[in-house]
Formats: structure tokens, C-alpha cells, sequence
């Protein structure tokens, strides 16, 4: 759209670090945000995100949707005009393991002999 104002987000990661700031559209999705933060994530961190939907953005004290915008997205109070916008940025990574493990010691515990010998 001519004449729409961008709207300039950085991503702060759990661990404080920042990723942007960078200007959007107020069209763009939180799933292009989601796909863009995967992109730029930093190759030192221990844990990295493989898709959008390990990645959750909290904005305001709210999760945002996948299909909500930037501009459905921002507060109305306490947002200086021009700012930038911090948004941030929660993994919600498999627990796989564990489920791996635990289902280990049920097949353990499943399969072991309960004879007791006097």
C-alpha cells in the first residue's frame, strides 16, 4: 500500500541477545516474522528453532497468532511513535526425548520378570 508507515521490530531472544531491528510492512504476518527470525537466527546458540511453529512471539504479554499482522499486533498505549518495537521471542522445542525415554522404561518394565526367588 502507498503512504503505510513501517513499523520497525527486534526480536529479543531468551538469553537478552537481539535480533533486528528491522522494518516491516504492517501487512506482513507473524508467520513471516516467524520465518524471518528462523533466517537470521545466531549460528552460536545452543538451541535453534527447525520450524515456525517451535517459535512462539509474545508481543504486549500476548502469543501471537500465525495469521494475525504486524498491525494487529501492535499496542495502542505506550508505544512512542517511531519506536522500535521489542518482541519476544519463546522456543517451544520437542520434547522427544523424554517421550523416547519414558516409553524405553515402560517397554523396560513391561518386558522384565517379576519372579521372585526364595
Amino acid at each position: 500500500m502507498a503512504g503505510e508507515e513501517l513499523v520497525e521490530l527486534k526480536f529479543r531472544l531468551a538469553d537478552g541477545t537481539d535480533i533486528g531491528p528491522s522494518k516491516y510492512s504492517p501487512a506482513t504476518t507473524v508467520a513471516s516474522l516467524k520465518e524471518k527470525i528462523l533466517a537470521q537466527w545466531p549460528e552460536d546458540k545452543e538451541n535453534c528453532p527447525n520450524t515456525i511453529q517451535d517459535v512462539k512471539l509474545i508481543n504486549g504479554g500476548k502469543i501471537l497468532e500465525n495469521n494475525s499482522t504486524v498491525a494487529d499486533c501492535r499496542l495502542q498505549v505506550g508505544e512512542l511513535p517511531d519506536g522500535v518495537i521489542t518482541m519476544h521471542v519463546v522456543l517451544r522445542l520437542p520434547l522427544l526425548n523424554k517421550s523416547n525415554e519414558k516409553q524405553q522404561d515402560d517397554s523396560r518394565k513391561k518386558s522384565s520378570c517379576l519372579c521372585t526367588i526364595l
